[in-house]
């Protein structure tokens, strides 16, 4: 399942946080969900100029439900440096990251952006329901800067975690999540499973460097986590809606 369908059927009126928002792909379609207040955030400057063009192209002008952030998310408040690939003169900025350098890949150069960070928690939502997150890597942080609005809101989300990013992470981000009462899933073969079904070893092998493109078949790298306490509700709703 893709994480658009997720959200839509699972929607809930309220806020959303687009985090990792990049040109507006997941953006305007959830900003056009009944009742939403969209959240997007997207640190990369070529990029959040793009997703700002995108959304004053669909709508004239950045409407009052869409508040758009050219800040990165994090465990504290700060700043960081937001390190982008360079293959054969193209960025790459679908590798854009604050937790990894680049540095030691000689097929790659690398640009650099200090960039402005803030946390979930700082906002001081009260009603958020969804959340999408792809911070190639800096998914942790995002989630320990989010934990009081986590435990007051409760939200479903969808995150982006990939090992070739980050090693260990898709063992690291759903503990951190068991441990604040939710379940972390993921689809296969058309088929929900838990995380303790997930191999990093066989369902994620990809190499951290840029300019290498393979990867195993399957490679499973987006997860959906749910409150444990209204599991059974949203298996019941998915599969109601053929998930």
């Amino acid at each position: 399942m893709d994480e658009l369908t997720f959200h839509t059927r699972l929607h809930r009126p309220g806020s959303i946080l687009d985090v990792g928002a990049h040109d507006g792909l997941l953006t305007l379609p959830l900003s056009r969900l009944p009742g939403t207040r969209v959240l997007a955030f997207e640190p990369l400057p070529s990029a959040f100029a793009r997703l700002e063009s995108a959304i004053r192209a669909a709508y004239g002008a950045i409407p009052p439900h869409l508040d758009l952030h050219p800040v990165a998310l994090g465990a504290e408040a700060g700043r960081l440096t937001l390190s982008v690939p360079v293959l054969d003169g193209v960025a790459q900025e679908q590798w854009a990251s604050t937790a990894k350098t680049y540095d030691g890949f000689g097929a790659v150069t690398v640009l650099r952006h200090e960039v402005a960070v803030t946390t979930i928690d700082a906002l001081g939502l009260d009603d958020l329901e969804h959340v999408k997150l792809d911070a190639e890597g800096f998914e942790q942080e995002v989630l320990e800067g989010a934990a009081a609005t986590l435990a007051r809101c409760r939200p479903v989300l969808s995150l982006e975690v990939e090992e070739r990013h980050r090693p260990g992470a898709t063992r690291d981000v759903p503990a951190l999540l068991a441990g604040w009462g939710y379940e972390t899933w993921f689809t296969l073969g058309g088929a929900w499973h838990p995380h303790a079904g997930f191999d990093a070893a066989t369902m994620q092998v990809a190499s951290p460097d840029p300019s290498v493109f393979a990867a195993s078949d399957p490679y499973v790298f987006t997860f959906f986590a749910w409150p444990a306490e209204r599991s059974l509700a949203i298996q019941a709703q998915l599969r109601a809606a053929g998930a």
